[in-house]
């Protein structure tokens, strides 16, 4: 399995960016995928997740701004993120995890995690 990120890059405050994942030997429709985000000096946090159910769900502070969906014929995962703000600076991974239904864990060690893209939010 492999998942690698793309369209990471700069933006300005209330910008917008389309990230993707492209999969192989994982069908990004039929298990459960999320994106995390990583600031700089901290810990990651899961922003977006979306499963077989294909209903994405937020944390509250990216919620009416980012969109995740899935691309089945491309098999990508695409969050589009609009209103850009400063704190959403920072490196975002996609993941992957063979399970449907319940989305609520990912595992940093036994899921599958691309590489990162970066994006930087500035004034």
């Amino acid at each position: 399995v492999r998942l690698v990120e793309s369209g990471g890059g700069s933006a300005q405050v209330g910008g917008s960016l389309t990230l993707s994942c492209a999969a192989s030997k994982f069908s990004v429709s039929d298990y459960c995928m999320a994106w995390f985000r990583q600031r700089s000096g901290e810990g990651r946090e899961r922003v977006a997740t979306i499963g077989d159910a294909h209903i994405g769900t937020y944390i509250k502070s990216v919620e009416g701004r980012f969109t995740i969906s899935q691309d089945a014929a491309k098999n990508t995962l695409n969050p589009r993120m609009e209103n850009l703000k400063i704190e959403d600076t920072g490196t975002y991974y996609c993941v992957g995890r063979w399970q449907k239904g319940d989305c609520n864990y990912f595992s940093p060690t036994t899921d599958f995690w691309g590489q990162g893209t970066q994006v930087a939010v500035s004034s």
